[in-house]
């Protein structure tokens, strides 16, 4: 299989963090996060998210975001979310087959949320017949690669906060939009008012592991008990740890992201000069999304395989990483000129 567009899932491990699960394989240690690799990873995490954040490593996006949810959630609950969500489209129910809560989906063009597209959605508070809102869930970025600005963060979690809901985020690519901003990891969640992130690096160089982070010691204080019952917690925690050394030590989750951001914007300029190519996003990280005359899609797809977005519009995703290279996109143009041909100019 050549370089894939289809996911930024895709990839290798970078070299650094599978040189840092090397290093920790060494020796015994006290297992389930009772070791000095853990200890390190937890505190690299709170330099970065800052001291009263308290940190938990998982295994997986999904139970990153159902777990950490469930810590706010009673079954007679809802949680809000945009319809692009990855907890509503691509985790199976997880959510709500594990804490009972509703999940009520609001329509965006752009992947986001505001405050006037959540209001509606809260007139049933306090009405018994209803499922209590309790959680607002957004992603930065955002399913469709749009960036949340640090000031719109800000906004939802004041508009959370004063009709006593909390924000969640889903920051499975986080570093992308930090990237993007210019910001730092602690200046869009800790600062801007989150009160529960999920935090990965899978799709930024790592082999496996996210980590669920609270900025509320009350959402924290059972969490170890969840994170068991959830089945993530892992015996060997370690080899989680020693990833999370590896990505947030010297700046590589920075590096790494500034890259895969970097190569967007190079596919996006070169794919614009395929004949039927149309952006249907503004391209703000990693992620490439078009439009393509539809009886082309599936000879491209033999060729270099990526997802469909939207089958009735024919819009489809692209995604770049941290190791695309110059000559990867070249490659993948080429495959794109042969089927489609380039613009008239």
């Amino acid at each position: 299989m050549g370089k894939s567009f289809a996911s930024d899932n895709n990839t290798p491990v970078h070299p650094l963090i599978m040189q840092a699960m090397t290093d920790a394989n060494c020796g015994d240690y006290v297992s389930y996060g009772a070791d000095p690799y853990t200890e390190q990873a937890e505190t690299l995490l709170r330099k970065t998210f800052g001291k009263r954040s308290q940190p938990f490593l998982v295994f997986t996006g999904t139970a990153a975001n159902v777990l950490g949810l469930s810590t706010v959630l009673e079954s007679y609950h809802s949680v809000i979310a945009p319809d692009t969500a990855h907890i509503h489209v691509d985790e199976c129910g997880a959510l709500e087959n594990l804490t009972g809560a509703k999940l009520i989906t609001v329509p965006s063009v752009d992947g986001k949320l505001t405050s006037e597209k959540v209001r509606p959605f809260l007139h049933a508070l306090g009405v018994e017949h209803h499922a209590q809102p309790r959680a607002i869930s957004i992603t930065q970025p955002t399913e469709l690669g749009t960036v949340y600005t640090t000031e719109e963060i800000r906004e939802l979690a004041d508009f959370a906060h004063h009709h006593g809901l909390i924000l969640h985020m889903d920051g499975a690519r986080l570093a992308n939009a930090a990237a993007f901003l210019k910001a730092s990891l602690k200046s869009m969640t800790a600062d801007a008012g989150v009160d529960i992130l999920s935090f990965g690096g899978t799709k930024n160089g790592m082999m496996f592991g996210e980590s669920v982070i609270f900025f509320n010691p009350e959402h924290a204080a059972a969490f170890k008990y969840r994170r068991k019952q959830g089945m993530q917690l892992g015996s060997k925690m370690r080899y989680l740890a020693a990833q999370f050394i590896g990505y947030l030590s010297n700046g590589l989750w920075l590096e790494n992201a500034e890259k895969a951001n970097a190569m967007a914007r190079v596919l996006a300029q070169k794919a614009l000069s395929l004949s039927g190519v149309e952006l249907f996003q503004p391209v703000e990280t990693n992620g490439v999304f078009v439009r393509l005359p539809r009886e082309s899609i599936v000879p491209f797809q033999k060729e270099s395989f990526f997802y469909v977005w939207d089958e009735e519009a024919c819009e489809v995703r692209w995604m770049t990483a941290y190791d695309t290279s110059s000559d990867d996109i070249d490659g993948f143009i080429a495959i794109g000129e042969k089927i489609l041909g380039r613009k008239k100019t």
